[in-house]
């Protein structure tokens, strides 16, 4: 794969150089750039396939970068020392990132997950939808992309009422009855949803209050949810989940 690596700071386009040609020999870094305009040229001139972009750069963005660029055929690998709301923006579109300092085992997972989505013709998508949150003046209730293998549903926070865990995987469960399943473990996405209500009642669920019906006292503590079903509160987060739902 041919790569451009954009950063403001010399020293770390060095650094992730250096990285890629020890751990990911399969990576061909044709141009490196240090602002926007440079980079808008690189990519303009050599078309690459991945790009590895920082998000702060002085008073830009490697969000004002892809929003010059009408054509986005790559993938985008985001790089940030801060895990800031352009990093939430991120997460919540289902994109790859890398925090600094670069650590070499999840360089070479961003790539391996890149040369995957090469194949996916989703990706632009998932770019625009990101510009389309990150350019909203009122944050308001986000959307969340949650990728499949031939698509990716754009759903409301709001309207996801819980999520389980199955082993590395996740199922969502929506208000319309929809069950979503997810390649990602349920800690990203509780990370993700707390501060925006959700409870983690249990090592397993992730719970929208929203539809939480009532608390039972049954083995020690069960949810019932709108739906009926019941999800059981572990002890350790019982009076942390009795307290967020003013039990």
């Amino acid at each position: 794969m041919r790569a451009i690596l954009v950063d403001d700071e010399t020293a770390n386009l060095e650094n992730l150089k250096i990285l890629l040609a020890k751990h990911c020999p399969n990576i061909k870094v044709v141009a490196i750039a240090s602002t926007i305009d440079d980079a808008f040229s690189e990519v303009n001139l050599h078309h690459p396939d991945l790009l590895f972009l920082d998000i702060q750069m002085g008073k830009t963005t490697g969000f004002d970068l892809l929003n010059r660029l009408t054509a986005k055929t790559f993938e985008v690998v985001f790089v940030t020392a801060y895990d800031n709301y352009g990093i939430q923006a991120v997460k919540f579109a289902a994109l790859d990132y890398l925090l600094k300092p670069v650590d070499p085992d999840e360089l070479k997972a961003a790539v391996e997950k890149a040369e995957i989505r090469t194949k996916s013709k989703i990706h632009s998508e998932q770019l625009n939808f990101l510009l389309s949150q990150i350019k909203k003046k009122e944050p308001g209730v986000p959307k969340i992309a949650l990728p499949q293998q031939h698509e990716i549903r754009y759903v409301s926070v709001d309207d996801i009422v819980r999520c389980v865990a199955d082993n590395t995987y996740t199922f969502f469960f929506l208000a319309n009855g929809d069950r979503i399943l997810i390649s990602k473990p349920l800690k990203e996405y509780s990370d993700l949803l707390k501060p925006h209500g959700f409870v983690r009642a249990h090592q397993s669920h992730l719970v929208n209050p929203r539809f939480v019906k009532s608390w039972l006292k049954e083995d020690g503590g069960t949810l019932l949810m709108d739906s009926g079903d019941k999800i059981p509160v572990s002890k350790p987060n019982r009076e942390m989940v009795k307290e967020m739902l003013g039990k």
